[in-house]
């Protein structure tokens, strides 16, 4: 009797907190499938710009799976810097010439198969043609290439947790309620402690840039200071959006049930994965912060642009943050009634 009592009392438990069924019976089924989504694609085609390649060698490079577009070498130079091609082939005095963009290890690895099996198609006994990088080496592996994306993740991911658990813990010790009956306005509040968790997120930015750098030495051709200003702008997002949020958990549990919905599928869609330009998964990542933030860290450190060549990405994570902190303080006012 007194184990059915307990069970009898779990169970009404969970039947009450709606939110928690969910977590445990749906989460998981959503979480599998965008593993589905991303990883079930067709393998990557390549996109070689040539000039004055023979016929027949551009024939043998589409037969291998290869989009071949024929130019003058100043527009595939230009190609390649704007990431339009993955590689360049020219043949100039009876020499063929390789250049790979270089930045995306999956791309350099497709091209190098399409360029072996068209050689040995053509000439069985034909040598490997000498191969330039605009970006990146031979040596440039995977965690090179993801490695910007996880950092910006795991900036993004710890803020808005902890930043969200520390405001809603705020709320419900009566903090917020004490500050509420001061004369303060509630933008002064929002901005009171988003300043105040920045102190901690300037040194949280630094430790995890400096240690993927320094310690994991993670492939690095731009600016110290570049990265640490894009991830601090990320962990501004991650912290305006989690407080936001955090006005509509009523404990930490619940602010725990934001990650599958709010976090996770930016992990996806951000570019840790590839994902058809133009698709929907594509056209989705557009209005995730981390897509942003995980394609300026790319530009900086693996492609060595400065924070100039990245307006667009500097722009939009600005753009969300501004937008998540006024939500914030229409959140103070809907929910707290003040």
């Amino acid at each position: 009797m007194r184990i059915r009592a307990i069970i009898k009392r779990i169970v009404q438990q969970f039947m009450r907190d709606k939110r928690s069924i969910a977590l445990m019976m749906i989460a998981p089924l959503f979480v599998m499938t965008l593993l589905w989504l991303v990883l079930d694609m067709d393998d990557y085609q390549p996109t070689i710009a040539v000039t004055d390649v023979p016929a027949q060698m551009q024939d043998s490079l589409e037969e291998q799976g290869a989009t071949i577009k024929e130019m003058s070498a100043k527009q595939a130079v230009q190609a390649l810097k704007d990431k339009d091609v993955d590689a360049y082939i020219q043949l100039e005095k009876n020499k063929v010439s390789v250049t790979m963009e270089g930045s995306d290890p999956n791309a350099t690895s497709a091209v190098q198969q399409v360029l072996s099996k068209a050689s040995k198609q053509l000439n069985p006994n034909a040598l490997n043609p000498d191969i330039e990088f605009l970006h990146g080496s031979t040596d440039l592996d995977l965690f090179d290439n993801i490695g910007p994306v996880l950092i910006g993740f795991f900036v993004f991911f710890f803020v808005f947790l902890i930043g969200g658990v520390t405001f809603l813990r705020e709320r419900t010790q009566g903090t917020l309620e004490r500050l509420l009956a001061t004369p303060l306005k509630r933008w002064e509040i929002v901005v009171g402690y988003l300043c105040g968790f920045g102190i901690f997120i300037i040194i949280q930015s630094a430790i995890i840039v400096a240690y993927s750098v320094y310690v994991l030495n993670i492939y690095m051709e731009g600016a110290f200071f570049a990265v640490l200003l894009i991830t601090l702008l990320l962990a501004l997002t991650a912290l305006s959006l989690g407080t936001l949020l955090s006005a509509f958990a009523k404990n930490e549990f619940q602010m725990i049930q934001f990650i599958p919905i709010v976090i996770i599928p930016q992990v996806f869609f951000s570019g840790l994965f590839y994902i058809e330009p133009g698709s929907w998964m594509d056209i989705l990542g557009k209005i995730m912060p981390l897509t942003y933030g995980a394609d300026a860290l790319r530009e900086i450190m693996i492609r060595g642009q400065s924070l100039s060549s990245i307006p667009v990405d500097i722009s939009v994570i600005l753009g969300f943050s501004i937008v998540f902190i006024i939500l914030n303080v229409i959140a103070l006012k809907r929910h707290r009634k003040l």
